[in-house]
């Protein structure tokens, strides 16, 4: 059976394409953003040890466990990591705006360095800016900052959530004004998939702290009965074949191919030296997944530019994906010109000799995303009909809460999202304005 992509969300980010293996221990539960198998290509983060750089200042807030109730075990407190910079605020006295970063799922200083537009307008508006880590990711971990403890099991994981993010933030945002004497100074909140749609609910539950909220590639409406779970497959699939009919046919004839292979006696090899796959480890459900993932991610970050988020990769990327399988070289050969476009996304540097599918690495600190799409994050975008580029499946609710029954011991709250956030009714914001 087919291993479901380990892919994000992404926030999501964020939800599952492939069919779901009955082994747990084989179980991805949502779309995450991962560094890619080859170790020389994982994105380098600032030393820690100066606690700042040239772009923040890394500052710590003491916070509360559990907003919600008051039990003598919601008082336990843990440091709450944020990163700010005053490079440009016009300070209390002009009431200039403070724009906050609502942290997503990962090390917050992995989405500071990657949030260009903040620091773009930051100057133009006079604006303080600040990052604040999302609970049970990067340094901000309760229980005395014990991973061990944190992720220990459900009664300590239940503490991640994502209305104790946000209360976190309010709890946060307001301690800071007052700190710094600009209580009356505008709070407008900032975020990009997860964190968008944390930006946006926000603005939602804490209009009394934040005037604005811009959330980009935030999808608070893919969840169960307002989006289809066909809708992100099918996206991903015109991303490819917009570009290039051919390169559509190529992909979508790809798998069938890459399994029959795989049967034949001497195929696993065939695959490891087509794919230039490392010596320790090769699977064909691996495999799959290896590319799933990166014509997936590709299709996320198709950048009209350079860019360095997820790894090194060229301007428009998925044109540079078919410019590799239409490429005339590589003539009726449909794994060399698969292994030319994985490459764009996996070896654009072109420093690595082979890519290792046993090895799993996790430098930005986001592996608890598993839990938040076990428990309340169940958004279904795994559905891959017939025109998809991937193998046609349907997403199976069932399964996503077996899985999560057997890996957590927890049953997921499929509808809790959009009960408390809304979702099914349109909400219309009210625009504002900053005075540079």
């Amino acid at each position: 059976m087919r291993i479901e992509a380990n892919l994000i969300l992404f926030f999501w980010a964020f939800s599952i394409f492939s069919c779901l293996c009955f082994s747990v221990s084989s179980v991805n539960f949502g779309y995450r953003f991962h560094s890619s198998a080859i170790k020389a290509e994982q994105v380098k983060l600032p030393r820690k040890s100066s606690g700042t750089n040239k772009l923040y200042k890394t500052k710590y807030f003491t916070q509360i466990l559990d907003h919600f109730n008051f039990n003598p075990k919601s008082y336990q407190k843990f440091q709450h990591r944020y990163l700010i910079n005053d490079t440009y605020w016009g300070g209390p006295k002009k009431n200039s705006p403070i724009f906050v970063y609502t942290g997503n799922e990962g090390d917050i200083e992995w989405f500071a360095q990657n949030t260009g537009f903040m620091f773009d307008i930051a100057p133009h508006f006079q604006a303080l800016l600040v990052f604040i880590e999302h609970r049970f990711y990067g340094k901000s971990i309760p229980f005395g900052g014990d991973k061990d403890v944190a992720y220990s099991n459900a009664s300590t994981l239940g503490y991640l959530t994502s209305t104790q993010a946000l209360a976190d933030y309010a709890t946060l945002i307001i301690d800071l004004k007052k700190n710094l004497t600009a209580v009356d100074a505008p709070v407008v909140v900032f975020g990009g998939s997860y964190g968008g749609m944390l930006a946006s609910w926000f603005r939602l539950k804490y209009p009394h702290v934040a005037i604005g909220a811009l959330a980009s590639s935030a999808p608070i409406l893919n969840f169960e009965n307002i989006t289809s779970p066909y809708s992100f497959n099918n996206i991903i699939t015109q991303d490819f074949r917009s570009e290039s009919e051919n390169c559509y046919k190529v992909i979508k004839g790809s798998w069938k191919k890459i399994e029959d292979t795989g049967k034949q006696s001497g195929g696993l090899e065939l695959l490891r030296k087509s794919f230039r796959i490392c010596k320790n480890f090769i699977d064909v459900d691996v495999l799959e997944s290896w590319l799933e993932t990166a014509f997936a991610y590709t299709a996320m970050t198709d950048y009209p530019t350079p860019s360095n988020f997820l790894n090194p990769m060229p301007a428009y990327p998925v044109k540079q994906m078919c410019k590799a399988i239409d490429d005339p070289k590589s003539g009726n050969d449909t794994f060399a010109k698969l292994y030319g476009a994985a490459s764009v996304y996996y070896n654009y540097s072109g420093t690595a000799t082979c890519f290792n599918l046993a090895y799993s690495p996790d430098p930005h600190g986001l592996d608890m995303w598993s839990w938040q799409a076990c428990t309340e994050m169940i958004m279904p975008t795994s559905g891959s009909n017939k025109e998809s580029i991937f193998p046609e499946n349907q997403w199976n609710y069932s399964r996503r809460a077996a899985a999560c029954k057997a890996f957590y011991g927890v049953h997921p709250r499929p509808n809790w999202i959009t009960t408390e956030f809304g979702g099914h009714v349109s909400i219309q914001f009210s625009s504002f304005h900053l005075l540079p």
